[in-house]
């Protein structure tokens, strides 16, 4: 079989070394081989689309590593995995599409982020525990460099903020993952043994899915191990936000699924009251400070803490449901996290947009921009419709199955969560109105609009904020399929 999964995740890391070799490549050829490399890697996620994904693991690609300690490498997808990976591609290709005009150091910075795609990639693919495990450092070291080689005045303690609670997040995870190498019989890391039969009981389990849960909530991130994440989307590059609310938030989400739900399912289901109570705080606090940010780019870097909650809470509803409930839960989760990327991306892309004009994010400088930048401006209204659950935008038909699989398990819970929505709904209808609206003062009214290349970038992302909100059900359907298996 021609292995479409290998080629497709070694891409990005092929471009970046032809650039690690390529020491006199000008800025503009550099940029020439990301975007290249990042649009073929995106046409190698729409073969894997096309070839689908059924209840269980499929296109699987493997080859012998570490026979002695059963490690190898396996690749592979089911429908939890592959929007994720179709959402991985198309985020890197707008990226760096909308990064063309970096000149600084540009051949470094097209080089990191073609080396965090494939990481990112990686993860998702992964069905092999030591695999994941390389996969999801890589993409700490990657994303490092990124925020503090192209970020902000203050991006050297974000960076190194960044840094340190993820890799102190990943020491449980390599724990936890010793612990079901050790507890599997006979010892594997083979994610497909793994999920078919869990390993641990117990108090073995608990140590494990506690483990597994600080790494992941650390990842996505839940509250209290936020305090990282407002700091490094304000200070990293736009691509550099949008790669790290967009993807990078989704390797904790993803992994909250894979091997906290499907690894340790029971000490998962015991856990799920008080997993649910930090989900549901996570999302009304991230929707509050929010509410309280003057910085366009800090208010929609709180808004992920607001709806990384709401994936939190669903998948943990899925945790303690069984059947079709658990599924529904699932189901929007799932759908929750490639909607997000999509929408949270759009945003973070036209709020860099604007700050490359202004120079400044801050709302109260602004007034009227949508005489000035009709297209900026429409553009930022429909994606911050679908951040605050619009009905025909991306979020809604997500956040609409998280709050009914919760509802028939905790209906308080439920019912507490849906007042973020209205929360968000308020926080964006301020922004709009303040930066969009009223007076354009006279050093705005030459403004530019936004340019191809911007448009080229952006339009894709708000295009599929559409199409998943009018018609779900062409992510749904693969997503259901494995949602569907696991509630059994």
């Amino acid at each position: 079989m021609f292995p479409l999964v290998t080629i497709t995740l070694f891409l990005p890391l092929g471009g970046a070394l032809l650039l690690l070799i390529w020491r006199s490549a000008t800025p503009r050829a550099a940029h020439a081989v990301g975007v290249l490399a990042s649009a073929l890697t995106l046409v190698g996620a729409a073969g894997m689309w096309l070839r689908g994904a059924g209840a269980g693991f499929s296109q699987v690609e493997q080859l012998p590593w570490i026979p002695s300690l059963g490690v190898a490498y396996r690749v592979g997808v089911d429908g939890i995995s592959l929007p994720l990976v179709g959402l991985t591609a198309l985020l890197f290709a707008a990226s760096l599409v909308f990064s063309i005009r970096m000149t600084e150091r540009a051949r470094s910075y097209v080089s990191l982020f073609l080396l965090l795609e494939t990481a990112c990639l990686g993860v998702f693919l992964s069905l092999d525990l030591v695999l994941f495990y390389v996969f999801w450092e890589v993409t700490l070291v990657a994303m490092y460099f990124i925020i503090a080689g192209w970020g902000h005045a203050d991006r050297q303690r974000a960076a190194l903020m960044f840094f340190i609670y993820t890799l102190l997040g990943s020491l449980p995870l390599l724990l936890a993952i010793l612990a079901l190498y050790l507890g599997s019989e006979p010892h594997t890391f083979d994610v497909r043994a793994l999920v078919a039969t869990p390993p641990l009981t117990g108090v073995a389990a608990s140590l494990a899915f506690l483990g597994l849960l600080v790494a992941f909530a650390v990842k996505m991130p839940l509250f209290p191990l936020h305090t990282w994440l407002p700091d490094a989307h304000t200070e990293a590059p736009t691509a550099g936000s949008v790669v790290l609310a967009g993807v990078l938030l989704k390797l904790g989400t993803y992994g909250l699924v894979r091997l906290a739900l499907q690894m340790t399912p029971d000490a998962y289901h015991r856990a799920a009251p008080v997993v649910a109570g930090f989900a549901v705080f996570s999302a009304l606090y991230g929707a509050f400070a929010a509410l309280g940010q003057s910085d366009l780019k800090r208010l929609v870097a709180y808004t992920s803490v607001n709806h990384m909650g709401y994936v939190a809470l669903g998948v943990t509803a899925a945790a303690a449901a069984r059947g079709a409930e658990r599924a529904l839960a699932l189901d929007g989760a799932v759908l929750q996290m490639v909607s997000h990327g999509i929408v949270t991306g759009s945003l973070f892309l036209l709020v860099g947009a604007l700050e490359d004009r202004a120079h400044t994010r801050e709302m109260g400088a602004f007034s009227g921009l949508l005489r000035a930048t009709p297209a900026m401006g429409w553009l930022f209204v429909l994606a911050a419709f679908a951040s605050l659950g619009l009905p025909g935008l991306a979020h809604f038909p997500a956040e609409f199955q998280i709050f009914l699989g919760t509802f028939g398990v905790w209906p308080a819970a439920a019912a507490i969560s849906v007042a973020g929505i209205a929360v968000t709904a308020g926080l964006y209808l301020r922004a709009i109105q303040r930066v969009f609206f009223g007076k354009l003062p006279d050093r705005w009214k030459l403004l530019p609009d936004l340019d191809a290349r911007e448009l080229w970038a952006i339009v894709p992302l708000s295009a599929l904020t559409v199409a998943v909100g009018v018609a779900p059900a062409w992510v749904l359907d693969v997503i259901h399929r494995a949602a569907e298996a696991i509630g059994r």
